[in-house]
């Protein structure tokens, strides 16, 4: 019970962190605060869905592949601003 309250915490974050920086996008068209709006709206969906498993373990192979494609699109996005 606890830690669906908490996953709900983590959930409504990432959600704001996603509203911010859509809107930090929308004022400058810079791809990179898009990238983490993107990111961060993955993490929150990663997150919900976790609160959905049966038998919710963090050690989950699709949990961390989840993770994993959000922080390389981040790593993306910066490797690909710094070449610009």
């Amino acid at each position: 019970m606890i830690e669906g309250f908490l996953l709900g915490i983590i959930v409504t974050g990432s959600a704001t962190a996603a509203a911010f920086f859509l809107r930090f996008w929308r004022q400058t068209r810079d791809t990179l605060f898009l990238a983490f709006a993107i990111a961060f709206l993955v993490e929150a969906g990663n997150r919900t869905a976790f609160l959905w498993l049966d038998n919710p373990h963090e050690g989950t192979p699709a949990v961390y592949l989840v993770r994993l494609v959000s922080y390389l699109l981040i790593l993306t996005a910066i490797v690909m601003k710094n070449r610009a």
